[in-house]
C-alpha cells in the first residue's frame, strides 16, 4: 500500500448537545446550557452544579456535578475553572455521558457537529489506495454511513454499492455510530473521485473552512468541506 496517500477528515463541534429531561415548570423537556457553574462551599464541603436553561419557559435548573465533596479532593486548577465559569469546563459537563447517566437524562447531538475535508490532489485513475482519517473533536455519535456522503459527495445508495464491493472498506458497519478516531481505506479510489467529479461540474463552490484554525495539521492540497448535522 502507498502510505503516502492520506486524507484528513474532521468532525467539528459546532453547538452543544441539547439536556433532554423534564421540566417542573412547564411542559418542555429540553434544556440548553446556561453557560453557567454554581459553586457552594460549607466549611471544608462543597456542592457544585451545572446550570441549564429550559428552551421553553426559560426555567434554570441545576445538574448536581459534586455533592458534599472534600476540597481537598479536586484540582485547584478545576475549583478556579468552576468559579470562573470557564467555557472548556462547561463545555466538558455539558458533554459528559457520565454526567448524563448519573442524573438520568439524554443527551441530544442534533446539529452539533459539521464535517470539514481536506483530501490531497491526486489524479483521478491512481489505482493505489487511499487512507482516511477520521478524527473526532466531539464525542458526538455520528452514523459512519452519513459521514462517507458528506466526505465523498455520494448518495446513501452508492456509498452502499462501493461498501458491497469493498472498494471502500471499514473498521465496522456502516450503520454503527462512531464517536471517537477511526481510519478507512478506499481502494480503486479513482472511482469515487470520477463520481464527485462529474456530480461537481457547472456546481458553484461550497463554504470552505481553514483546519489550521482548529488546531489540525495542514495537509498540501485542496480541501473539499461538508458540513451537517447529526440527523443519521
Amino acid at each position: 500500500m502507498n502510505t503516502d496517500r492520506k486524507a484528513l477528515w474532521a468532525v467539528r463541534q459546532s453547538a452543544l448537545p441539547t439536556v433532554v429531561r423534564s421540566c417542573p415548570d412547564c411542559p418542555g423537556t429540553r434544556h440548553r446550557a446556561s453557560g453557567k457553574i454554581r459553586a457552594n462551599a460549607n466549611g471544608k464541603l462543597l456542592d457544585v452544579w451545572l446550570l441549564l436553561s429550559c428552551a421553553t419557559c426559560g426555567r434554570t435548573s441545576k445538574v448536581p456535578v459534586h455533592e458534599r465533596v472534600h476540597v481537598s479532593t479536586l484540582e485547584p486548577a478545576r475549583l478556579v475553572a468552576y468559579e470562573i465559569n470557564d467555557p472548556a469546563a462547561v463545555r466538558e459537563l455539558v458533554m459528559s455521558a457520565s454526567l448524563a447517566a448519573k442524573n438520568r437524562y439524554r443527551l441530544d447531538w442534533t446539529g452539533t457537529w459539521e464535517l470539514a475535508t481536506r483530501t490531497p490532489l491526486y489524479a483521478l485513475d491512481d489505482p493505489n489506495p487511499l487512507s482516511v482519517q477520521v478524527r473526532f473533536e466531539l464525542p458526538a455519535p455520528v452514523r459512519v454511513e452519513r459521514l462517507l456522503q458528506l466526505g465523498l459527495g455520494l448518495s446513501r445508495a452508492e456509498v452502499r454499492r462501493l461498501v458491497a464491493d469493498e472498494r471502500i472498506r471499514l473498521p465496522f458497519a456502516p450503520d454503527v455510530k462512531a464517536h471517537q478516531d477511526f481510519e478507512l481505506t478506499l481502494h480503486e479510489p479513482g472511482f469515487v473521485d470520477t463520481a464527485r467529479h462529474a456530480k461537481s461540474l457547472g456546481a458553484p463552490d461550497t463554504e470552505r473552512t481553514d483546519l489550521a484554525r482548529i488546531g489540525l495539521p495542514p495537509v498540501p492540497g485542496r480541501e473539499l468541506p461538508r458540513r451537517a448535522t447529526a440527523h443519521a
